[in-house]
């Protein structure tokens, strides 16, 4: 058995404070990181991942898609969410139970009960993608917080503060690994560093990241 596969093993460990209402549950995600390429496959199958376009035409280097009742989506016309996916002019796949039950878990276990998540971004990051600095503002409720779950690679995580040009953390995330954070840092500067070359038993040569949100 691999060092990664015997960790995948372990029960989750204490939370950790990453800043003020932002906390690292390692392993949280333990009972359900196994089954969740299993359990995202309906949802890949009617939605398939997309490299999508910013508002000044770029393409990004990440390939994502969504499920629940809203879908992030970017296009020249700008950053926004959408219950319908353009590519189908369908709505967006049902978030699968056991997924939308751990991030209001997750939630829940650092004070922000309640949560009622109704969009899940699924983005899938191949060796050498990266996710730059950014804020996530295009939600209307901002009184809720995200839920961000990794699967697959071990990553570097960029948690910076309100500001871009504040000091940044870097935190290595690991395969079923749940970072929170809202209220005072909901609107902090986070980014993924490009991520190095592996193969992981569960998800292959890619990490798999679950961003739960309340957008609507």
């Amino acid at each position: 058995m691999s060092r990664t596969e015997q960790l995948s093993l372990l029960p989750p460990a204490a939370p950790l404070a990453i800043a003020a209402e932002a906390t690292l549950l390692p392993r949280f995600a333990a009972s359900v990181a196994d089954a969740a390429p299993t359990l995202l496959a309906p949802v890949l199958e009617q939605a398939p991942l997309r490299h999508m376009v910013t508002p000044g035409g770029q393409r990004m280097s990440v390939a994502m898609t969504n499920c629940g009742e809203a879908g992030w989506v970017s296009d020249r016309g700008g950053y926004r969410y959408a219950r319908v996916d353009p590519a189908s002019d369908r709505p967006w796949p049902a978030m699968p139970p056991p997924l939308r039950r751990l991030a209001q878990r997750a939630a829940a276990s650092v004070g922000f009960d309640a949560f009622e998540p109704d969009a899940c971004l699924v983005n899938y990051y191949a060796p050498g993608t990266r996710l730059t600095l950014h804020q996530d503002r295009n939600e209307r409720d901002l009184t809720a917080p995200v839920v961000s779950v990794s699967l697959g690679l071990t990553a570097t995580f960029l948690f910076g503060g309100l500001n871009r040009r504040d000091p940044t953390q870097r935190i290595h995330l690991h395969h079923g690994d749940v970072v929170v954070w809202g209220g005072a840092q909901r609107l902090a500067f986070h980014g993924i560093a490009p991520l190095h070359e592996g193969e992981h038993p569960v998800t292959g040569r890619c990490r798999i990241n679950l961003t739960f949100r309340r957008a609507l």
